[in-house]
């Protein structure tokens, strides 16, 4: 602390008030981010700390976060107003409201919910982890130090990626680190209030970024956990514990919403017999195999699990049954056109049974909806295999 602060009471009394705050806003935030372990809960915690007037109070943050198997940036949240009217409207309620940080993060299931068009827009960005195509966040990932951009000074960066998209005056980029490593950054600026960004603001940002980084380190390592817990270890893909759990949530859903569910329930034909002429560690390839095929075919907002054996199950949201066969055909084909080889590195063909099941229309719980779905595979491999039934409740042998 300089001299002339200690010998004047006044400033000596306005150092210790920022300081004062500065460490109730990083100390409200830790204990925020401590409260859960769910990544995008933290990264909205973090942000709402970046823009809240009770925290660093800037108008508009972006959080990136490094996808190292691809080898890119990745805008993972944003939060901000539409417009200066809109940001106008925002201030006016805050300061009657008399908000506190708590009032804040509950908001995380309205922005959740209703995601703002700046929020859509800043999650469409991916920017490869290169100097050459990243630009100046990708600059800021390797060198791991905070970068603040005044007005002059981005004129000189008209072709950046990233600011094609993210129009501004000033900015600050911070990186977010845990244990020396980079592991995401967040882009403020004031573009409505015009505040310049303070040598005070960046060491209060670097605080936070600090505590930042740890935490969305701790929520990724957890994930991964439960997502290993959650997963088949041959096919990779989501196992029978995960697929009951889901399904039972997909259809408490679709009860809210009055949409229809499908599933559909995939067997390989003559597994068995495959099995046994060409040996268990074969067998296993060609699951994964087939697995890949299935993944490779189903949608975004489908879940693709392995039932158990040789049998797949498919959890098709807000798809009615008929939507469903066009999709299990496509799928069928698929796998009877693929060029499998058999243990001889001969051509081998393979062929899948696909039953189906809509909830509410067929059942009306989750055991039903498996039971009729199963059957439904059952039959269709009794009339011959390579084929898809649909369960249909007004044919007996359905």
């Amino acid at each position: 602390m300089s001299e002339n602060v200690l010998n004047n009471p006044k400033n000596l009394e306005e150092q210790l008030s920022r300081i004062t705050r500065h460490l109730t806003i990083i100390y409200d935030l830790s204990n925020a981010m401590r409260t859960t372990l769910e990544l995008n809960h933290i990264l909205y915690i973090i942000l709402t700390g970046v823009t809240s007037h009770i925290g660093l109070g800037f108008n508009r943050a972006v959080l990136f976060l490094i996808n190292k198997k691809d080898r890119i940036l990745e805008g993972k949240m944003g939060i901000g107003p539409e417009s200066g009217e809109h940001a106008d409207q925002i201030w006016r309620y805050i300061n009657t409201a008399n908000q506190d940080l708590e009032d804040l993060i509950t908001a995380y299931k309205i922005q959740r919910e209703s995601p703002s068009s700046f929020y859509q827009a800043m999650t469409k960005i991916k920017l490869p982890l290169n100097k050459e195509q990243g630009g100046l966040l990708a600059g800021v990932y390797f060198t791991g130090t905070p970068l603040i951009l005044r007005n002059e000074e981005l004129h000189q960066h008209n072709n950046d990626p990233f600011l094609h998209t993210f129009k501004t005056d000033e900015l600050v980029i911070m990186p977010l680190k845990a244990k020396d490593k980079v592991n995401g950054l967040i882009v403020a600026d004031n573009p409505y209030t015009k505040k310049p960004i303070t040598e005070d603001d960046l060491k209060l940002f670097t605080m936070l970024a600090n505590q930042a980084g740890l935490a969305i380190e701790n929520s990724q390592l957890f994930e991964m956990v439960v997502h290993k817990s959650h997963t088949d270890s041959l096919t990779s893909l989501w196992n029978h514990g995960f697929f009951q759990d889901t399904l039972l949530n997909e259809i408490e859903k679709t009860k809210k919403e009055q949409t229809p569910l499908s599933l559909a329930m995939v067997d390989i034909d003559n597994f068995k017999k495959l099995n046994d002429t060409s040996g268990h560690h074969f067998g296993d390839k060609i699951l994964m195999q087939l697995a890949q095929i299935v993944k490779e075919s189903s949608r975004e907002n489908d879940y693709v699990c392995r039932y158990g054996g040789e049998e797949f199950s498919m959890i098709l949201s807000k798809t009615n049954k008929d939507q469903a066969f066009l999709l299990a055909e496509r799928l069928r084909e698929k796998i009877s056109q693929h060029p499998f080889l058999d243990a001889a590195e001969q051509p081998l063909k393979l062929t899948v049974s696909i039953g189906i099941a809509e909830f509410p229309k067929d059942a009306h719980s989750k055991e039903e909806l498996i039971q009729l779905a199963d059957k439904a595979m059952y039959t269709a491999k009794f009339v011959g295999k390579n084929t898809t039934y649909l369960t249909n409740l007004e044919n007996p042998s359905s």
